[in-house]
């Protein structure tokens, strides 16, 4: 009997990625935002996590026709197991051209898995002020949290073996695409 790519029986080596059908990231974005919608607030601002969150909130941002800049925030230095990775090689500046003091907050992400990098990000903030709230929007949520988080707003939930990654990806047009790979 053939086993089929998702078969939990099914070697799983570097090279060997199970196959999947990969949503529309753009179609996600779109969904993303109706379920948003409903529940924005007229000073709520975006705050995306560099690099994913940071296309997925410029994307969003868009779509719901809000005023504000988005917020971009690179966690590098707020990772709990920065001593376990060192600090990643592409490091961006965090900005916040806008008060956090008092407002809602929507942090936006490509991937929800472990949790860790939603935690890092929520502390980050926090060195910025003390927002009335912060939700949490993702275009994918992988489950397997190692702390407890979950996301207010996800258009898609994906159950993938710990040993692949899930990416988002850009192209030079600015269209958002889903891949899968092997993690490093």
């Amino acid at each position: 009997m053939a086993t089929s790519p998702l078969d939990p029986n099914t070697l799983m080596t570097a090279k060997t990625i199970a196959a999947i059908d990969l949503p529309d990231a753009d179609a996600q974005c779109a969904e993303l935002a109706e379920l948003i919608r409903p529940r924005l607030q007229a000073d709520t601002v975006l705050v995306g996590i560099h690099s994913g969150g940071v296309w997925v909130a410029r994307r969003l941002r868009e779509l719901l026709g809000l005023a504000n800049e988005i917020g971009l925030i690179d966690v590098s230095f707020y990772r709990d197991d920065y001593g376990e990775r060192g600090l990643h090689a592409r490091v961006k500046p965090s900005s916040i051209p806008f008060d956090v003091e008092g407002r809602p907050l929507i942090l936006v992400d490509d991937v929800l898995f472990t949790g860790r990098t939603t935690r890092a990000a929520i502390n980050e903030l926090f060195d910025y002020g003390r927002p009335a709230s912060i939700q949490l929007a993702v275009l994918a949520d992988r489950g397997r949290r190692q702390l407890p988080i979950c996301a207010d707003f996800c258009p898609w939930r994906v159950d993938l073996d710990p040993s692949q990654e899930l990416i988002l990806s850009a192209e030079a047009n600015g269209r958002l695409h889903w891949s899968v790979a092997a993690s490093a």
